[in-house]
């Protein structure tokens, strides 16, 4: 692949002022979106969020100032002759790579920092370094063996301007708020996160969660996280965990106000007997805090297709979930 060393930033989008009368009042624009783009298409739509973080459980998480392509880490100042060869690791390994800067850095600011995430319950931990060169990290072990531990959370906000509008729209302002709310939070902006049509999308690390339809001025992520609570409206699951799990987290929460990050682990998951074409039923057993709960959730294929990213070429069905109850098992 050829490389393109001056690949340009997103270029300004038209300010377009998205009608108040059907927006949701969490929804305000954070920017210049038209009522077209697909994260105010879903919010129109009542899309639901819960259960769409992404599978993994390990990250990678590269600092590399400057542009970045629609895929960041072959389209970006990272070097090129690394970048595949990175990438093949990362795969085998079942490590997910995030490329991040600083909100305003330009290139020559770059620490060349780079950092391994692991939210598996009961390592949890961010381990940052610094490098020499791109293809160091080809040698290094991706362990968590090296590197200083972060003491506080790292929050990485979806700035991908290049991968979905949307993304840097509402995340560059939601990347400035984060680290003025006074509390400890080490900021970052990352690469595509996932689910464009819910940004803003913000993890949190070392826990994994992850966030969307985040507003401009955070929506108490930073307090809540501090105090070891998650947010709950804006919780689209915990990384690392299977979609029906994070299903019947979310409605266990809901039904028992359980907000502590470490709250309602999951212990088995369990597909059932599909009721009907399109529809998926699962029972999850979570840790409860006086014994386990049974959770039953079903997942439903949506009736339409729409626009679930704004350079979709053709729409697509998602799913939705939604919870059927919360016993004691």
């Amino acid at each position: 692949m050829t490389l393109d060393p001056e690949f340009c930033p997103l270029p300004d989008e038209p300010e377009v002022v998205v009608p108040a009368r059907s927006t949701p009042a969490r929804s305000a624009p954070a920017g210049r979106l038209d009522d077209a783009r697909c994260s105010v298409q879903a919010l129109l739509r009542g899309d639901s969020a819960v259960a769409t973080a992404p599978p993994a459980r390990r990250w990678l998480l590269v600092e590399q100032p400057g542009p970045w392509g629609r895929d960041a880490l072959l389209e970006s100042r990272f070097d090129s002759r690394v970048a595949s060869r990175l990438a093949a690791r990362a795969r085998e390994l079942g490590i997910r790579i995030q490329m991040v800067r600083r909100t305003g850095d330009r290139l020559v600011d770059s620490g060349r920092r780079w950092g391994v995430a692991d939210t598996t319950p009961g390592v949890q931990t961010v381990r940052w370094s610094t490098r020499a060169s791109d293809d160091e990290l080809l040698q290094l072990p991706w362990d968590g063996s090296v590197g200083t531990p972060s003491a506080v959370p790292t929050y990485l906000v979806c700035t991908h301007g290049a991968h979905d509008v949307c993304c840097a729209v509402r995340g560059r302002p939601l990347a400035r708020a984060l680290p003025t709310a006074g509390l400890p939070a080490d900021v970052w902006e990352t690469s595509h996160l996932g689910g464009d049509r819910f940004a803003a999308n913000v993890v949190v690390l070392p826990w994994g969660f992850v966030y969307g339809q985040v507003p401009p001025d955070g929506g108490g992520l930073v307090a809540a996280h501090a105090a070891g609570q998650v947010v709950l409206p804006f919780l689209r699951g915990r990384a690392g965990l299977a979609p029906a799990a994070q299903a019947a987290q979310h409605a266990a929460r809901t039904e028992l106000g359980l907000l502590g990050v470490d709250d309602l682990a999951p212990r088995r998951v369990q597909a059932l007997a599909a009721p009907a074409p399109g529809i998926d039923r699962y029972e999850v057993v979570l840790a409860g805090p006086d014994g386990d709960l049974l959770v039953t959730v079903e997942s439903r294929l949506s009736p339409q297709a729409q626009r679930l990213t704004c350079a979709a070429p053709n729409p697509g069905h998602w799913r939705s979930w939604h919870p059927l109850s919360v016993q004691p098992a």
